[in-house]
């Protein structure tokens, strides 16, 4: 094991972030989570995607709302994206918002002649349209983007998973100023109540492709780090002791990573409830004692500029801590 702290230890294969942790620009923040104690995968992914502690609270997603109440300007159909099929319930709202599952879906299978019909269609409908031939430049840029045959000037590669391509893909649409602001990007798998392993199997090959995606995705970001963020977070953690099949069933208190430029890194945030006997909670399980809110609603004021929490979380007040996450 790698040792961070005094306490605190990285698993070998979280080990491509120690390098940003050393840097000072990866910081955790221990005990996370929600209120909600439902230990419910649908109900604690539905609320903490919309932000609320009650299932009647706004139909529309946290980021949607950051994007609604943040004018910046910014037409562009690229200003949030949600990588793969579907936008994430986050990013619903009142701002439209992209799916890509792939830059290479802009290319139509690289047919030319579907590619122009496609084009010349799309000037005549759109040729008194401002914001059409906005669109209409920004698929030139996709058209151009490569994710096959990118060269990232970093030694270690983004991994051949879904997670390193959809990275990959964020980075590329950063560099090639398109107008995105927001990327959001899924990585599942952590379910984890059979063989979950320790040193290999599930969890030990997830925790492989999360460091090395974003370690790969920080190191090729080095020249934008001043002005990106990237957040990990997740529903609820993992019961603290294993179940009978080599597992771990569903707990409540996690943690988040936060990574970038004016992070304040190399620390672990947080107050630490415990696990001895008497501070675990439920039937076993990590208390949490920061709200997740209070972390993102740091990130939305001092890194997005939007002071609008009371709206994105609504009948929540964050407890603004006196540190940078």
């Amino acid at each position: 094991m790698l040792t961070w702290t005094d306490f605190f230890g990285l698993h070998p294969n979280m080990s491509p972030l120690l390098e940003a942790w050393q840097s000072e620009q990866l910081a955790i923040i221990h005990a996370c989570g929600a209120p909600d104690e439902s230990r419910s995968h649908f109900k604690a992914m539905e609320l903490m995607e919309r932000g609320v502690d009650d299932e009647r609270g706004p139909a529309s997603g946290w980021i949607g709302r950051h994007l609604a109440t943040l004018n910046t300007g910014n037409t562009s159909p690229l200003r949030a994206v949600g990588m793969g099929t579907r936008p994430q319930r986050s990013l619903s709202g009142s701002v439209p918002v992209s799916a890509l599952r792939s830059i290479a879906d802009f290319h139509l299978g690289g047919d030319q002649r579907i590619l122009q019909q496609m084009r010349a269609s799309l000037e005549t409908v759109y040729a008194n349209d401002i914001l059409g031939q906005e669109t209409l430049s920004i698929m030139d840029t996709l058209q151009r983007l490569d994710p096959t045959n990118y060269q990232s000037p970093i030694s270690n590669n983004y991994p051949d998973t879904e997670f390193g391509l959809a990275l990959k893909q964020t980075a590329m649409l950063i560099k090639a100023e398109v107008g995105l602001e927001v990327s959001a990007i899924d990585l599942g798998g952590w379910d984890t109540h059979l063989r979950k392993g320790s040193s290999a199997g599930i969890m030990p090959n997830l925790m492989k492709d999360l460091a090395e995606g974003l370690a790969a995705f920080h190191a090729d970001m080095a020249d934008h780090q001043n002005q990106l963020t990237t957040v990990t977070m997740s529903e609820f953690g993992r019961r603290a002791s294993e179940n009978g099949s080599l597992g771990t069933d569903h707990g409540h208190g996690s943690m988040m990573m936060v990574l970038g430029g004016n992070v304040d890194g190399g620390k672990v945030h947080g107050q630490w409830p415990g696990l001895a006997e008497g501070q675990l909670i439920g039937p076993g399980d990590l208390a949490v004692t920061t709200d997740y809110r209070d972390v993102l609603s740091e990130i939305l004021t001092k890194r997005l500029n939007n002071p609008a929490t009371n709206e994105i979380f609504p009948e929540y007040q964050p407890i603004m801590p006196n540190v940078d996450f």
